[in-house]
């Protein structure tokens, strides 16, 4: 009797195992998944290029702006080394007072530089960012996807980017939202 329970039993969890895997394989049918690169969709799409343009012209005009100061502290420095043997005392050091507050007056100035290019970078894709977020939303709602993953984000692990790629269909869709 015990050995017909315990038979019973064991078919008994056979059945539900097979009907939970049944179930996990209709859920798995139903859910479609795609991939996009979000950089991809930033920089290609024509917002994003023009964009790229703006920050790429005034990423180059402060490099070289700070070009020609940084050649000055280098050729400062070359003096200093050279010639500090043959200097006095006072003279070496208002050489080194003077490379010293240039150099920190260049690190300012760069970091200035850095926190403009963040603000520009913010105010020129920040709306760019918000369009791609509400045209994915209704891409995905269109095109009956369950979720779509940003392959640069690190969280796709494999992938065959061929069948659910996305990034293209998605700036086309964004172009056509944005020129509105």
């Amino acid at each position: 009797m015990v050995g017909k329970r315990i038979m019973l039993l064991g078919v008994l969890c056979f059945c539900t195992s097979l009907l939970i895997f049944k179930a996990g394989t209709v859920n798995a049918a139903e859910t479609k998944i795609g991939v996009m690169n979000g950089q991809k969709v930033i920089w290609t799409c024509a917002a994003g290029a023009k964009a790229k343009v703006k920050l790429e012209e005034k990423m180059k005009g402060l490099q070289e702006k700070f070009k020609t100061e940084e050649q000055t502290l280098v050729t400062l420095q070359e003096e200093i080394k050279k010639k500090s043997s043959a200097w006095n005392k006072e003279t070496k050091e208002a050489k080194m007072l003077d490379f010293n507050k240039k150099r920190q007056e260049l690190q300012t100035k760069q970091e200035d530089a850095r926190t403009e290019m963040n603000q520009l970078k913010e105010s020129e894709l920040g709306p760019i960012i918000k369009a791609i977020q509400t045209e994915l939303e209704k891409f995905g709602k269109e095109h009956g996807y369950t979720v779509i993953l940003d392959s640069n984000s690190g969280a796709v692990p494999y992938f065959n980017q061929e069948a659910v790629e996305v990034s293209d269909a998605l700036v086309k869709d964004l172009d056509k939202s944005m020129a509105k």
